[in-house]
């Protein structure tokens, strides 16, 4: 929750390619002071069932920027995993790892006081991001 003196983050994920949330994927924050400032880790989470991250770290006060880290690897891996047990090989995937973005990493500025739900729209090959309410 923000205060007058922080910003607050939140996120969900929504798996376009299927039309549903992404469950398990992990999430790391980190916060800045500045734009030159240290990347100081905060910690993270996971998706749920609903694809949200319920429970990230409070920003400390002073923080400027904020970047996300999404592991969506393991995610897309697993979903593949799935897939070839009713199917072939994907011939689209990525011979090496069969996932074209293994993470996802979003930056951006924060205000004290202010709420940042960033949603990430992920397919196997695209992604995007919002600011969200």
């Amino acid at each position: 929750m923000s205060t007058s003196t922080t910003a607050s983050v939140s996120t969900h994920i929504l798996d376009t390619s299927v039309g549903r949330p992404a469950e398990g994927v992990a999430v790391q924050l980190a916060a800045r002071s500045g734009p030159l400032g240290e990347w100081q880790p905060l910690g993270g989470s996971a998706t749920d069932a609903d694809g949200r991250c319920k429970d990230l770290p409070a920003l400390p006060e002073g923080t400027t920027h904020v970047r996300l880290d999404f592991a969506v690897e393991p995610y897309f891996e697993k979903k593949q995993a799935d897939a070839q047990q009713d199917a072939p090989a994907n011939r689209d995937s990525d011979a090496t790892t069969g996932v074209f973005f293994p993470e996802v990493a979003i930056t951006f500025a924060v205000k004290p006081g202010e709420h940042y739900h960033v949603p990430l729209l992920l397919n196997p090959f695209g992604y995007s991001v919002y600011r969200g309410s």
